[in-house]
């Protein structure tokens, strides 16, 4: 059977647990935009981009919290992948904006010329490309 769709883009949808702090977290650090807030004048939903990526954020309710990936398993270590041609620019530009990280710059077991932060919900972000 012939399937003429195309897969475009996957976009990572993370529950937050205090929606302003995730986007300045994105905005001031990471350089994405905000696209989207709902509603616009008490917000519990966001979409931040930067290129081609885009981030969903979600405040639910105070007792709903962000569950990364590696806090239910420990080999399950990244919540989103984000492939970038020049990590080390992009490595340089995060470094140039104070940001912690969670695995320094390095080309990696997996084939990878990568690094990892945290956001401020714990979600584990890989920035990289195949070497």
């Amino acid at each position: 059977m012939a399937n003429n769709a195309t897969l475009e883009r996957i976009y990572p949808f993370f529950i937050v647990k205090n929606l302003a702090e995730s986007i300045d977290f994105y905005n001031q650090k990471l350089g994405f935009e905000t696209d989207m807030l709902i509603p616009e004048d008490d917000p519990f939903f966001a979409i931040v981009s930067r290129d081609n990526v885009r981030i969903l954020l979600k405040h639910i309710t105070e007792d709903i919290h962000p569950v990364p990936n590696h806090t239910r398993h420990e080999w399950a270590r990244w919540d989103a992948f984000i492939l970038v041609s020049d990590p080390d620019a992009l490595f340089a530009e995060f470094q140039s904006r104070g940001l912690a990280f969670h695995e320094p710059l390095a080309d990696t077991d997996d084939g990878l010329r990568a690094f990892e932060l945290k956001d401020r919900d714990g979600y584990v972000l890989c920035f990289g490309r195949s070497l």
